[in-house]
């Protein structure tokens, strides 16, 4: 296929050139309405290209098959038989790819390391969970993703399930065995969809780890503003195979998706699959080095490390993304809150994900020596910052077992039934009714139907003293927590 077109793109250049004056949406009119002080923000481009699909970038049939074009090329840019654009992110993408393999009341494997996205969907979509819990790295205090016997063992004991939800790479970028769970779940015959949110650039250079549909799974969500260069929101289906059917697909996504899909999101990433198909090898082969050279760098200031191979050498991950620097700085006496707080503050920079240890750093082909040494110099920076902090909180750190929750009721009926706020030292043996999420990464702790413990309360309170962030909970502060009403 010829990757130098941009259908739609070429349909906004179109658009402009034939001056066409809309009395539809939006009511900006191209930016003719809006505010001189916005438009000194946001810029009259971004308005501009802010056009509907219908009577606008096409015609009312949608004749032109422009967006049905750019989606063609996308899965030819990344190996896939089809791809379908998405504008409402991937936790939206997540809740259909699951909706389109498991409805109500159907059993749907699920890594319990998911998202807030993912548990979101299972009560949206009254999916029954099987939670398959990850490998829990105990030195670390970190979870990686499960394996292929690990989905075996769950597929044998619920054999009814109708398909399996995994998520890699993770957070701090360990890598799911993706070839492996695929063969096991095709042994059962049933489909594997892959939430690799965090894997939009792994199609395009051989030296990044599996991508997911070149190692077997049938459906792939990725989140293209993420690791690419698309705009927020920006979201993909890529599926291949027989075992789900795209008419489902797109007939969940219309469920639940927005019917006011936005041309900055299409537009982002029809330029974006352009710029990879020809020339993602040499952009990210750039990227490659330089993370190559930002974790010696990194690796050999005193007090800091970066988490790389020896995770897989130590049979906890398959494989780790290369340009996530996860940089654990416990023995610099903070916590990875602090870190990024200290980063934010002193010196303008912001890291991604922060926990109890760690803080990490994303690298995309969008970054160059110049902000890599920025990072390089603002981690070694970061040891002074330490050494004036105010001394962290202790952390009560539960052991893998004790975050592995018992499941007695369904999410769905959990969140929707009649329920209680009482103090969180009363919760211990209830059963929860809420999600109560640290942020970011944003992996619920407890999710709605798990039986709350004294061991997950108190990592959860002392957490919140150290800095960690639960924002989505009733009770922030963790004082509180809903739970199941008692009859």
């Amino acid at each position: 296929m010829d990757h130098s077109r941009t259908p739609v793109l070429d349909a906004l250049a179109d658009f402009r050139n034939r001056g066409d004056v809309v009395f539809g949406p939006p009511g900006h009119r191209q930016g003719r309405g809006v505010d001189q002080r916005v438009l000194n923000v946001l810029g009259e481009g971004l308005f501009a290209s802010d056009v509907l699909m219908m009577n606008g970038l096409d015609d009312r049939r949608l004749s032109g098959g422009v967006l049905e074009a750019a989606q063609e090329l996308m899965a030819d840019a990344v190996g896939a038989e089809q791809a379908f654009f998405s504008t409402c992110g991937s936790s939206l993408s997540v809740k259909t790819a699951m909706l389109a393999v498991a409805g109500p009341g159907e059993k749907l494997l699920i890594s319990r390391n998911a998202h807030k996205s993912v548990i979101s969907g299972v009560i949206v979509n009254g999916t029954v969970p099987i939670w398959v819990h990850p490998k829990f790295d105990a030195g670390r205090h970190l979870a990686h993703p499960p394996e292929p016997d690990d989905v075996r063992r769950a597929l044998e004991r619920h054999p009814d399930a109708k398909g399996m939800l995994l998520i890699t790479p993770t957070d701090w970028g360990s890598c799911a065995d993706i070839r492996g769970v695929a063969e096991v779940c095709h042994e059962f015959d049933v489909p594997l969809i892959v939430d690799e949110a965090w894997g939009a650039h792994l199609p395009f250079h051989d030296d990044l780890p599996a991508w997911g549909m070149h190692a077997g799974a049938d459906l792939v969500v990725t989140s293209v503003h993420k690791m690419g260069g698309a705009i927020e929101q920006s979201s993909v289906f890529h599926l291949q195979g027989d075992r789900i059917d795209p008419t489902v697909l797109k007939q969940r996504e219309d469920l639940l998706g927005t019917t006011s899909a936005s041309s900055l999101v299409y537009g982002s990433l029809d330029g974006w699959r352009r710029q990879m198909a020809e020339s993602g090898t040499e952009l990210l082969g750039r990227i490659l080095e330089l993370a190559r050279e930002a974790r010696e760098r990194i690796g050999g200031l005193d007090g800091v490390s970066v988490m790389g191979a020896e995770v897989v050498e130590e049979g906890l991950a398959h494989e780790i993304d290369p340009l996530v620097l996860s940089v654990d700085v416990r023995e610099l006496g903070i916590t990875g809150f602090q870190a990024s707080e200290l980063a934010r503050a002193h010196h303008h920079v912001d890291l991604g994900a922060a926990d109890t240890f760690r803080v990490n750093a994303r690298l995309t082909h969008a970054d160059d020596q110049q902000s890599v040494d920025l990072l390089v110099a603002t981690v070694d920076k970061l040891r002074a910052d330490a050494a004036r902090a105010e001394p962290a909180p202790q952390v009560e750190l539960p052991d893998a077992g004790a975050l592995e929750l018992e499941s007695v009721m369904r999410p769905r009926d959990a969140f929707f039934a009649a329920v209680e706020q009482v103090p969180a030292t009363e919760a211990v043996g209830r059963i929860a009714a809420e999600m109560v999420t640290p942020y970011p990464p944003g992996v619920p702790a407890i999710a709605p139907g798990e039986r709350i413990t004294a061991e997950v309360v108190e990592y959860l309170r002392t957490g919140v003293a150290a800095g960690m962030l639960i924002p989505e909970a009733a009770d922030p502060e963790v004082g509180t927590l809903r739970v199941v009403r008692s009859t």
